[in-house]
């Protein structure tokens, strides 16, 4: 029987979120992206990005924390999540920065493999306990428009679009994104 958990990411961890960052991408987002793009992303440049995430973070509020699958014999990291207060990358086309209060959800990914045992909602719901601690209000977070799993994933969690939009230019092909949001605290009066 397995057994799964959320930790916050080690700098050990930094080449399993590489790899699970690759591998994710080059499986699910094979028909969103060109694959001569996929085929670009460097292990090493990517290990080297979340080795410094993990170790340098711009601020106390931003963090990496990593799904594990534990059996009786062995453990694997299976998704990541990281996530900071909302900054410049949480924004749509000339939108005014958002306030202190909203989180932004940079990354969130389980390797297809271990997917749809749970491990997508324990990184979620981690998150949004440190959210609170971190007194953040709102959080965001951009999703493909060709994500339908993504964009069910989170509505089923109880975030909803906010009417936010954007396009990332990828070698001239503009990847169309929405924007969704979630209150995460119950009364914001009091």
């Amino acid at each position: 029987m397995a057994n799964g958990f959320v930790r916050p990411a080690r700098p050990a961890d930094a080449p399993e979120i590489a790899r699970i960052q690759l591998t994710t991408w080059r499986t699910a987002y094979k028909r969103m992206f060109p694959a001569h793009i996929l085929a670009q992303l460097s292990d090493d440049v990517l290990t080297e990005g979340w080795t410094q995430a993990i170790t340098a973070p711009p601020s106390p509020r931003h963090r990496v924390l990593i799904a594990v699958e534990q059996s009786e014999t062995a453990e694997h990291v299976v998704g990541f999540a990281a996530a900071g207060p909302a900054d410049e990358a949480a924004l749509a086309p000339e939108e005014p920065p958002l306030p202190d209060t909203v989180a932004a959800v940079t990354d969130l990914l389980i390797e297809p493999r271990w997917g749809r045992r749970g491990h997508g909602s324990r990184l979620l719901a981690a998150a949004v306990d440190l959210w609170r601690e971190d007194e953040f209000q709102f959080a965001v977070a951009w999703a493909y428009d060709a994500d339908a799993v993504m964009r069910k994933f989170l509505e089923s969690a109880g975030w909803a679009p906010d009417g936010a939009g954007r396009a990332l230019d990828v070698d001239d092909m503009l990847v169309p994104q929405l924007r969704l949001h979630v209150q995460l605290i119950d009364n914001l009066d009091g």
